[in-house]
This record gives structure tokens, sequence and C-alpha cells, in this order.
């Protein structure tokens, strides 16, 4: 998720904040394209989770505007729902587990909010869905159906993070009973990223496809396992996820407290070795896994 802007964006977005304080037009697609081509592809390594958090409401919030001014644009549509979907686990949701044994009240406060913010990224995805494929909606939840969309690699990014922000939702709604209906098309979604490339974002996918198998309760532990150390070899590595979702899940399910250190003391050195936003986020995560290895291994 990019939290600062470089000088030549800036300049860019300057000039697109003149134009619509000078002409008090609607805002050209062209040059809300060329803009939004500028914001999401700035890099991304920024490192300090306190910087990231601060200036991520502008971020997200200048991002789903220029999205709802061009509501087609693929690259845009996929940062807006990484953005909120990435917001919402970082800042929201992991604060809710932390905060959960001194003060449950609170935890479910903040998911109730993590919670809605995945949902907005789920929402706005799916609006750029529905642009591109009409019917999108209705051939997703159909299994059986024959009109499945074309797709080819550069739709697997929005397919991942439609796919994460509908999970998010589904995990954190309380009131929403009904969303559990809605499983099968986060894991339809997820699997025709993986169909397309299972590498996708240095074993992000596959850890992904591993969490839905290991949540299904039709699914394969031993399947969902294959996925975890699948997306650990994709990782190269350089990425910390993998190891704390395997860590997460089989080893606290096997109770198995040597895995659970290994998995976790690894995520943390790669996420020293290779510094930026999701490698911090998985080390602050698996330190605080650590801390509470008591009673999640022992109990």
């Amino acid at each position: 998720m990019s939290n600062y802007f470089s000088a030549p964006t800036r300049r860019l977005l300057l000039s697109l904040l003149a134009f619509v304080a000078l002409s008090g037009c609607a805002i050209n697609t062209f040059l809300v394209d060329q803009v939004a081509k500028s914001v999401v592809t700035e890099d991304a390594q920024e490192e300090d989770l306190l910087l990231a958090r601060d200036a991520s409401p502008f971020y997200l919030k200048l991002t789903e505007n220029l999205l709802l001014s061009s509501p087609a644009n693929l690259k845009l549509a996929e940062s807006v729902s990484a953005g909120f979907t990435q917001y919402a686990y970082a800042f929201i949701a992991f604060e809710a587990d932390k905060l959960e044994a001194r003060d449950y009240k609170g935890a479910e406060i903040l998911r109730e909010r993590a919670s809605k913010m995945y949902a907005r990224a789920y929402r706005h995805a799916m609006k750029t869905w529905s642009l591109k494929f009409p019917g999108f909606d209705s051939s997703i939840r159909n299994p059986s159906s024959l009109k499945d969309p074309k797709l080819d690699v550069s739709y697997v990014g929005l397919l991942y993070w439609s796919a994460a922000s509908l999970g998010g939702w589904i995990s954190t709604a309380r009131d929403e009973p009904d969303l559990i209906a809605d499983f099968p098309v986060a894991v339809r979604m997820a699997q025709w990223a993986w169909d397309l490339d299972p590498s996708y974002a240095q074993g992000s996918l596959a850890s992904l496809m591993g969490t839905f198998e290991w949540a299904n309760p039709n699914g394969s532990k031993n399947k969902a396992i294959e996925y975890f150390d699948r997306a650990i070899d994709y990782s190269n590595e350089k990425s910390s996820g993998p190891f704390v979702s395997k860590a997460e899940r089989v080893a606290v399910d096997k109770k198995d407290k040597v895995m659970f250190e290994s998995l976790l003391k690894k995520a943390i050195s790669i996420a020293q070795k290779y510094p930026n936003l999701q490698n911090e986020t998985m080390r602050l995560r698996a330190l605080w896994l650590l801390e509470n290895e008591d009673d999640l291994i022992e109990s």
C-alpha cells in the first residue's frame, strides 16, 4: 500500500486539484486515469507502520475518489480494494486481536469497523467487475455457469483482493450471518486467480488458498498444508506472510511448539532482512503470537 508521493506525483495531483477548482467541471476521465497511473505505481516500500497508518486515510480517500470518477480503471480498482483491505487487517483487525484478552467489548467495536472496511474494499472491486463483465456477480455465484468471464493475468490482482476482502468481511461480520453463504464466492475468485498465477505476490495467493481450505467445513487440512508449503516456496524467503499463516493455523492446530517458534522466528528474520509494510506487519504479528504462545499452543 503506497502511502506517500514522489515530487512528480504531487505536482500531478496539484494540477488535478487546480483543474477542478478553476473549471468547476466534471473531472475528465483521461486526466483521472493519468493521475491514477502515477498514484498506483508509487513505491510501496514504506516500513514505518505509524507513518503508514497516519498517511493512509488521505491515500485511501484520494484513490477512492479517483475510482468513483473512473470506476472501470482496473489497476485503480485493485489499488483501492488492496488499500482498504490492508488497512483493515494491519491497523484495525490486528488491534482487535491484541485488545480482546483485556477488553472484549472494545475488540468487538474494532472488528465491526474492520468489517466495514473490508466490505468497502469488496464493493469497490465488485463495481469494477460489473462494469468490465456485465453479469459477473451472477456468474461468480453460480459454479455451474457456462458464462465464466474470460480472464488473463492482468486480472489476478483484483481477483486476489476481491477474494481477500470478502474473506475478511466474512470473518469479522457479527450481525450478518447470511454473509457466510458468500464464502464460496470468495473461494471461487481465489481459485480463478490461482488458475492464472499460483505464485502471485510471493506466496500471498497460496496462503489465501490455504486459509480458505482450512476454514472450509468440507475442506481438507492436508490440502491446506500443501497450499501453505507452496506459499513458503513461492516466497523465496522474502515475504514473511506465508510463514505466519502456517504458524497460526497448522502449528497451532497441531500444538507443535517447535514448528510454531521456528516459523515465526523465520518470519521475523525475513522482515528484518527485507523491510517493507507487509513484512513489518507480519513481523509485529509474529512477535505478538510468540508472546501469546502458551495460550495458543498449550491451551
